[in-house]
């Protein structure tokens, strides 16, 4: 758990960010539902201190990781609905688990409510050195004449990696192997020793990789290229429309907590991701900076259902 302490208001941002003072009086509890050292910890990490600041409140970091983030889905849930307590969702816990798991124990729409949208992060599709495409077309064209499927690398049943790449299967309208791994850091490895074809993670676990030669870049799933791979295109650039996939970082309260406080919240964590400092480290780990209103992330979560629902019942996962 880490701890940041009470700092002065941000200047003119008194009204803008008054709250009751039930939840003035305590500190504001952050809720990671992954284990510390991942990509989610190290955004909350890096926005929490300027989050302090802006509210004027000490604010904590909570590690509740487990079951694909479910448990710490379940401790916000669970937690009063009073400002006290928020959490800070991918994709996953925000959006796969509600339609992957067949006995959640909250029904995710309706057990959270929309904060702020913290930062997204594109994905990269990468290749092993094995494997003789070099564009984005020629593994399009590989997955189709290939005379055995291609096989990809993930970190599990689920995972934004393994729907990554089915997706990207179904749009070349080929067939592709799922191998899955206990972990992203498990399977790249193996993709770079040759025991898997190719693999769509995350840019900033993959960019070194990419850098050295011993992964080859051929297109980034973002709306723009990266500036950690600017010579990597966009897979719209490469000739896959709309193929346009982030991981992603927002802040959900549970979902009884008053509108003044989701909105007081809300301007907390605008003020603090849109810090210049902020956005400049959050763009060394990948993160492009976003900082909504509860009303933008609550479409883009919308959005999201509607892109991920089809998938994952095409990949056939469903979880107990």
């Amino acid at each position: 758990m880490n701890a940041f302490g009470r700092r002065p208001l941000l200047a003119g941002a008194s009204g803008l960010l008054a709250r009751p003072a039930q939840a003035q009086a305590q500190p504001l509890r952050v809720i990671v539902p992954f284990a510390p050292g991942g990509s989610t910890d190290v955004a909350a990490r890096l926005v929490v201190p300027a989050l302090a600041e802006a509210l004027a409140r000490p604010v904590v970091i909570e590690n509740r990781g487990g079951a694909g983030g479910v448990m710490g889905t379940e401790a916000v849930v669970g937690a009063p609905a009073d400002g006290a307590t928020v959490g800070l969702f991918t994709v996953s816990p925000a959006v796969l688990n509600a339609i992957m798991h067949r006995k959640l124990p909250f029904e995710t729409r309706r057990a959270v409510t929309p904060v702020s949208l913290v930062g997204t992060m594109p994905m990269l599709l990468v290749v092993g050195p094995h494997v003789p495409a070099r564009s984005l077309a020629e593994l399009l064209d590989l997955l189709r004449r290939s005379p055995r499927p291609l096989t990809y690398g993930s970190a599990g049943p689920g995972s934004i990696n393994h729907l990554s790449a089915h997706l990207l299967a179904m749009r070349a309208g080929a067939r592709a192997e799922h191998v899955p791994y206990r972990g992203a850091g498990l399977a790249i490895p193996d993709l770079i020793a040759g025991n898997v074809d190719f693999m769509i993670e995350g840019i900033a676990s993959l960019a070194p990789h990419a850098k050295s030669g011993a992964l080859r870049g051929l297109a980034v799933t973002g709306e723009a290229r990266s500036p950690l791979l600017p010579e990597v295109p966009t897979a719209m650039e490469a000739g896959l429309a709309e193929f346009r996939i982030l991981n992603w970082f927002g802040s959900f309260a549970p979902a009884a907590t008053p509108a003044p406080v989701v909105a007081a919240l809300s301007a907390g964590f605008q003020s603090a991701v849109k810090a210049p400092s902020v956005t400049a480290r959050l763009a060394e780990t990948g993160i492009d900076a976003v900082g909504s209103s509860p009303a933008e992330l609550e479409r883009f979560w919308d959005a999201e259902f509607r892109l991920w629902t089809p998938v994952v019942q095409a990949a056939a996962v469903a979880l107990d």
